[in-house]
Order: structure tokens, then sequence, then C-alpha cells
């Protein structure tokens, strides 16, 4: 999600949640994103994970298609950019389980968002995992072929 404010290009990201990431910054947020469940649609999954993480309703929205990277774990992503804006509260409806302190044989439940936000591009690139920056600048280009 994105929004323009005072002319400037806002990006919405989110903090994972739990104790491992509780205190680190740069380089751990990341776009809203999930597994795709058997058999659906990669941007309905976008959409899903994004009311999972975020309480979010991004169906109806008019979506621009930044296709795909892959992230130094391998893991391949794919991005849709929408207009919007946002109240402020998170609403998590999505849980990972973790095994806290490392090691220890004990598993706690987090949820998988503790923060989220609009941030200056700039600042998004400094947050985000830096392969997904390659999402902005694709953002930035069609923003800018559209002229918002």
């Amino acid at each position: 999600m994105f929004k323009i404010a005072n002319d400037r290009l806002k990006v919405f990201i989110v903090h994972p949640g739990g104790p491992y990431w509780k205190d680190k910054d740069s380089g751990t947020w990341s776009i809203p994103k999930g597994e795709v469940e058997e058999g659906e649609d990669f941007l309905q999954c976008a959409i899903r994970e994004m009311r999972e993480e975020t309480g979010i309703d991004a169906s109806g929205k008019n979506f621009f298609e930044l296709g795909f990277i892959t992230q130094k774990s391998g893991k391949q992503v794919y991005c849709w950019a929408f207009e919007g804006d946002w109240a402020g509260l998170i609403i998590c409806s999505s849980y990972a389980e973790v095994e806290w302190p490392y090691k220890s044989g004990k598993i706690i439940k987090v949820p998988e968002v503790d923060k989220a936000g609009f941030f200056g591009i700039e600042q998004v690139r400094k947050k985000i995992n830096t392969a997904q920056s390659e999402l902005l600048d694709r953002l930035q280009e069609i923003l800018i072929k559209n002229d918002k």
C-alpha cells in the first residue's frame, strides 16, 4: 500500500513480531506477505495476507502489478501495490509458533506483525529486506508513468 502525502511517496511496511525481532530495525521490515495456499491466486493471497497481518481490507482496490523478486533465502515474493490509507491500528489475526528461547524446546505463539506504518521512500529502503528495494523502484516507475 502506498499514499502520496505532501507530494511525497509513502509506503506501508510491517515489522515481524516475536522476541527475536524485538530490537531489530534495519533490514527487518517487509511488505505484508505470506504463503500461497494450494490453488490460490497470487493476488488473492496478497489481499488475504494484508488482511490477516494488518486488518486492512484491500479487496476491490486498483492494483499495480510489481512482479516478483527473490530474497536471499530463495523465497520468491510476488507484489502488487495499491493506493490507500490506514487508521493506525494493527489487527493481526495470523500467528507463528517459534521456539523461544532458542534451543530451549519451549514453543511460544507470536503475532506475525507487531508494528506497521507509512514511511518515506528513503526510510523504507533502510528498513526493508534489501531484496524488496527492487519493488520500490518498480512502484516509482509506475507512478511516474501514471503521473501520480
